[in-house]
């Protein structure tokens, strides 16, 4: 069974190490110990700490928390379901649904709305605070590029969910693979420009970013043809102009690289 540290944790929840030590001693939440007494969490502890926040936010009495959280972790899975989970309150009832499967949770209504779900190996937690349901994938992309300055996992998660409804989004591919790209993960940052380009192949920016996430990668020959491409949809596009004159220095085109370079000062002028 997955375990997660204190550090995941704090990642995953944006909650500092004292809240959870807090919510540790008061009952709400027992972690396994590792070989050297550190914490580790489970996917269900993560959830009851996640609603445990939840509840003492709205001032629920201490009592009325431990007995909401111990009901909801008996409809719990013990491991994060791949096709996703939602906890959320209806009328005066919290009902946790994991795929077409629905439970009711007899305490507890002062839940918040919660998803939980899986993107590339990676735990997402969206309160419906910030990332209302929603069957349009446009609204996925709008949720998206509004969390981007506060919270990159989110906007990834919004981003990734445009793309499960509509996978030809080709907004929600741009910028969900600039996420990664930012994050350092390169392989995921590829696939999904990869993935995009096979619906659209002409698409200057997707080439353009493809190429970049390539160089970063040590793959500047690789890079170069899609540069080409890029400007062969756009001749204006000036940065592209510029990366491709760098990667041409690097392979060894004196000629070709003060040629775009030349191209890039022209446009920026």
């Amino acid at each position: 069974m997955p375990a997660y540290g204190v550090a995941d944790v704090e990642r995953v929840l944006q909650m500092s190490r004292g809240t959870i030590r807090s919510f540790i001693k008061a009952g709400f939440v027992s972690p396994a110990r590792g070989p050297r007494r550190e914490y580790l969490f489970s996917f269900q502890d993560l959830i009851v700490l996640r609603t445990a926040r939840a509840l003492n936010a709205a001032q629920v009495p201490p009592r009325r928390i431990t007995s909401s959280l111990k009901q909801l972790r008996e409809h719990l899975p013990e491991q994060i379901p791949l096709s996703g989970l939602s906890i959320r309150a209806v009328g005066d009832r919290v009902v946790v649904q994991e795929g077409s499967q629905r439970w009711q949770v007899d305490s507890g209504q002062y839940l918040l709305d919660l998803d939980v779900s899986v993107a590339g190996g990676e735990l997402s937690l969206l309160e419906h605070s910030v990332a209302t349901a929603t069957s349009d994938a446009e609204d996925w992309f709008n949720r998206g590029w509004e969390l981007e300055g506060t919270n990159a996992a989110q906007a990834r998660e919004a981003y990734q969910r445009a793309l499960e409804l509509d996978p030809a989004h080709t907004g929600a591919s741009t910028n969900l693979g600039r996420l990664w790209h930012d994050a350092g993960q390169l392989a995921r940052a590829e696939r999904v420009y990869r993935a995009a380009l096979e619906r659209n192949r002409k698409d200057p920016l997707l080439l353009f970013n493809l190429a970049a996430v390539l160089e970063d990668a040590g793959r500047s020959r690789e890079a170069i043809p899609l540069y080409e491409a890029a400007l062969a949809a756009d001749p204006k596009f000036a940065d592209c102009h510029y990366n491709l004159a760098l990667a041409y220095q690097v392979a060894g085109d004196a000629r070709r690289a003060i040629r775009h370079l030349g191209e890039y000062r022209k446009l920026t002028k």
